[in-house]
């Protein structure tokens, strides 16, 4: 199987190509640097083939997945700034990737005939509420740019090919790049306590545990919208940044606030981020580890 990776210099794109290739896929890696511009050490990409791309070219992008061909197209690259999407002068740079690129792979990926696995959020909900939003809830309402942005990208998806899995995920974290668990390890390494919210509910996502399962859909035929994050059950930021201290062993003091007391950011974010997961087994595909699980296999990554 050959598959087309973008945002192979990301978290995901990078644990997604070195699954491939754990599994003897050919992987083709994609992204706007000129080379591989993403972590150099025991883990780094294998790739047959890395791609510059920048996917707001639709005539490069076409071209680019013409010729390598790929059975399946698995989209990673994205905007992710969540707080300078809402600048004013970013906002079209930010439909122009999250919208457009992904409108751009979708056409290629119907043009070679490819599957397509777009990674999308929870963002494109209201945040609302205290129940779990389910795979297949069309009961859309970003809170912000970068919401509304992933959900123009899941319709130009769902609206353009058959063969499609919409994957929406969470609280990312990985190897490659920044992530909130480093954030909070930096702070507690030069700071006797930090505040964290406490009302904004979800689960982790580890990108390692992400990629065997997305690398399984490639192998699949069972189209359709998944959630896909670490199982453990829904948490706090607060319950999780004292879980990374705890297997850390720090003891930076760890204070809950509210939303509103932590001050407001640029962008909304959603207090309901829960993201039902019954899908996957539902679908037989294998749940995601454990959070805490997946939290202490990642301290020992980043040691």
């Amino acid at each position: 199987m050959e598959v087309f990776v973008t945002g192979v210099g990301g978290q995901l794109g990078h644990d997604v190509v070195n699954e491939l290739a754990r599994r003897g896929h050919t992987a083709v890696g994609s992204d706007i640097a000129a080379e591989y511009s993403g972590i150099k050490d025991g883990s780094a990409v294998v790739t047959a083939e890395y791609v510059s791309l920048d996917i707001t070219d639709g005539a490069a992008v076409d071209a680019a997945i013409r010729q390598v061909s790929p059975d399946v197209i698995i989209h990673c690259a994205a905007w992710t700034a969540v707080d300078a999407a809402e600048d004013e002068e970013n906002r079209a740079k930010v439909f122009a990737i999250n919208a457009d690129g992904t409108q751009n792979i979708a056409s290629a990926a119907k043009a070679v005939d490819a599957k397509m696995i777009y990674i999308s959020t929870d963002y494109v909900f209201n945040g609302q509420g205290t129940q779990p939003w389910q795979a297949d809830c069309k009961d859309y309402a970003p809170l912000n740019v970068y919401g509304e942005s992933k959900l123009k990208g899941e319709l130009a998806v769902s609206g353009t090919l058959e063969k499609y899995f919409i994957v929406r995920i969470a609280w990312v974290f990985g190897l490659n790049g920044k992530n909130f668990i480093k954030t909070m390890l930096n702070v507690g390494r030069t700071h006797p306590g930090v505040r964290v919210v406490n009302d904004q509910i979800g689960t982790p996502t580890y990108t390692l545990d992400l990629a065997r399962l997305l690398a399984d859909m490639a192998q699949s035929d069972k189209y359709g919208y998944y959630h896909a994050t670490n199982e453990g059950g829904y948490i706090s930021w607060y319950d999780f940044t004292k879980e990374i201290y705890r297997q850390a062993g720090m003891d930076t003091a760890v204070t809950p606030v509210t939303t509103a007391e932590y001050g407001i950011s640029k962008a909304a974010r959603p207090f309901n981020s829960r993201l039902d997961k019954s899908k996957l087994v539902q679908n037989g595909f294998r749940p995601l580890p454990d959070w805490k699980d997946a939290l202490g296999r990642y301290l020992k990554e980043i040691e």
